[in-house]
């Protein structure tokens, strides 16, 4: 029975949260918000906005789980417009800027009830400029960060958007009146398709770039933004032109269809952008900072992947949710890895390692301890392929073990692959090609599950995981595992690398 409803107490991680405890108590920088925790780990920085990424994702869901074309069109929407994370207006002024207007300026209007509402200049505008875009502000709590969520909300909520007429504040330059049409012209700048479709920008690029991880990716699928148009071809019907991992959606209904945007969009755009945004803290990271600090930028990016890791939903409890945490929480009760002893019962111990390096990571960079804060992305990164794995092999099962040949099994079960075979491959080329023939879409019920799970099992060593990390699949109606799939034994596992 779960005795706690903050999942992982920092107290009793000792093996490396005594460390990151002993240096933020150290730090002369540390401040605490008024923001909730996600889980046991409390940001620096505010992640509000962040954070509600998670509830485009559930938005989604409800709309495919409607089982219909329009359902589709609507989560297809949900997925490149975005309704909930970083939302904007864009704003008709009576009169054209007088002045230059530089991105970040504070702005004030008013709702139509006639309450404050805060925002700002979302990018730098010019004398002349009529139409402006103001980003709105996020308060610190998790369930009230802004009010306007418009975008391709289904159900937009307009009480907290700036009234369709009035005036706006804009930092020193007095009142500018204005219009526009609140359910038109309010929009979101964080979707959780740019998550893939920048990418490359962000990823591959950027000054320390290419980053470990997506390289992996990059190289096996050819394509930057392979995340993006592995979900648009199931959206589509249509298929990937990839250099490796191909999958054609033609034949897919509906159902099967929702199951691959549905995994599709957390298991390969979210997944591989919270490690990016570990990435960008440390490459930021300074061993240089004054002592008043200088990582607070750098300690934002790490607070961000938390937030994407986590979302919104399971914030102060650990209950429910649709992103990544959430995933791993699910998965760990087949797979017998979720805790079963102290106030953590019931916690994915995946969960619980992750968050113990989130914790040392934190601090780390705050203390400019860049070197070891690098570490832990390394191990993060190495984590995260856990329910990847774990997610593969019981579609696997249930194919081969279970005869389980429903089309939206098979769509699970290769989308759970198209997440992880590129780091296989990046092991062994041949393990990788064995998974993705075994797994692909249209394998029409041929998958082995004996031979997916030697195939994964021969690059643990490679991949940073272990057989206690990803376990076995429990009997969940009786004791035990079930036949053939129990938890790996480390001496069983041979090493499989590429090359000699």
């Amino acid at each position: 029975m779960r005795t706690t409803t903050r999942g992982i107490i920092l107290a009793l991680l000792c093996h490396g949260l005594c460390e990151a405890d002993n240096l933020r108590s150290s730090s002369q920088h540390r401040r605490r918000l008024s923001e909730e925790p996600f889980i046991s780990y409390e940001p620096y920085t505010l992640t509000t906005d962040h954070a509600a990424i998670d509830l485009d994702q559930k938005a989604m869901e409800i709309e495919l789980a409607r089982g219909t074309d329009d359902g589709l069109d609507a989560a297809l929407s949900i997925y490149q417009e975005g309704a909930f994370s970083k939302s904007y207006a864009e704003i008709t002024l009576t009169e054209p800027l007088q002045v230059d207007v530089l991105k970040g300026v504070t702005v004030i209007g008013r709702t139509t009830d006639g309450r404050d509402v805060r925002g700002k200049m979302a990018g730098s505008f010019d004398t002349g400029d009529s139409i402006i875009q103001v980003q709105y502000s996020a308060g610190s709590v998790q369930e009230s960060w802004t009010e306007c969520h418009v975008g391709a909300n289904p159900n937009p909520e307009t009480r907290g958007c700036f009234a369709p007429t009035g005036s706006l504040e804009i930092g020193e330059l007095g009142l500018h009146t204005y219009s526009y049409n609140p359910l038109r012209h309010n929009y979101n700048a964080r979707t959780i398709q740019g998550f893939s479709t920048q990418a490359k920008d962000k990823m591959y690029d950027c000054e320390m770039c290419p980053y470990r991880t997506y390289a992996k990716f990059y190289d096996y699928y050819g394509e930057h933004d392979y995340g993006n148009k592995y979900i648009l071809a199931a959206f589509n019907r249509g298929a990937t032109n990839f250099a490796r991992g191909n999958a054609v959606f033609s034949s897919y209904s509906t159902q099967a269809t929702t199951e691959v945007t549905k995994r599709g969009t957390v298991l390969l755009n979210v997944w591989m952008y919270v490690i990016r945004e570990l990435e960008d803290a440390v490459d930021d990271c300074s061993s240089q900072c004054p002592i008043d600090g200088c990582n607070d930028d750098q300690v934002n990016a790490w607070d961000t992947a938390v937030a994407f890791y986590t979302g919104s939903i399971p914030k102060a409890t650990g209950q429910g949710g649709v992103l990544l945490y959430s995933l791993a929480q699910s998965l760990c009760r087949s797979f017998g890895t979720c805790l079963t002893q102290g106030l953590d019962v019931g916690t994915a111990r995946v969960n619980r390692e992750i968050f113990q390096q989130f914790h040392l990571g934190q601090a780390r960079i705050l203390e400019g301890n860049c070197n070891d804060a690098r570490l832990s992305v390394s191990k993060i990164s190495e984590l995260m392929a856990v329910p990847l794995i774990q997610g593969t092999l019981r579609y696997a099962y249930k194919m081969d073990m279970l005869s389980d040949n429903r089309e939206r099994t098979e769509a699970e079960g290769a989308t759970f692959a198209a997440a992880v075979l590129p780091l296989v491959h990046a092991c062994n080329t041949d393990d990788a090609a064995t998974i993705y023939n075994n797994m692909r879409v249209g394998n029409g019920g041929t998958a082995s599950f004996s031979v997916v799970k030697t195939a994964f099992e021969r690059n643990y060593d490679c991949l940073g995981v272990t057989c206690e990390d990803v376990g076995g699949m429990v009997n969940l109606g009786g004791d035990g595992y079930l036949p053939e799939a129990g938890k790996c034994v480390a001496t069983q596992v041979a090493s499989s690398r590429n090359g000699p």
